[in-house]
């Protein structure tokens, strides 16, 4: 997959988790009730800092989005994330079987990093403009 192509999959979903943190969080602050605050923060980085993120890297290193990993840390990030944070709700709503749920959305999003970093560490020296 090509570098803005990727990158725009990355910003769109990011833009997503953004609006999600933030009602998330006017909600809260409306309410009065800020027993979601963890929901809140992970929508924010995981989502919106860190998607966005993913999404300037693979346009500042373009060969790492034409690896065939790129789409593996895409799909993988993309399930882990809502997983989590579906899970992490449940578990501030009193629903304790939420959390083998948590620990596999997080150890995909950790695979799904790991591979991120392995895809732009490798690549770094194929770039054009390193």
């Amino acid at each position: 997959m090509d570098a803005d192509k990727l990158s725009r999959r990355w910003f769109l979903a990011a833009i997503l988790y953004f609006l999600i943190s933030v009602g998330l969080g006017v909600y809260m602050g409306a309410s009065g009730d800020h027993a979601l605050f963890t929901v809140h923060s992970h929508a924010g980085l995981l989502g919106w800092v860190s998607m966005g993120l993913s999404g300037v890297v693979y346009r500042a290193f373009p060969a790492a989005a034409g690896s065939r990993l790129a789409s593996l840390h895409f799909l993988l990030y993309q399930l882990g994330v809502p997983v989590l944070l579906v899970a992490i709700t449940a578990l501030h709503l009193g629903v304790k079987g939420a959390e083998p749920l948590a620990g596999a959305a997080s150890v995909a999003i950790l695979v799904s990093v790991v591979i991120f970093c392995w895809i732009v560490i490798s690549a770094h020296g194929r770039n054009s403009s390193s």
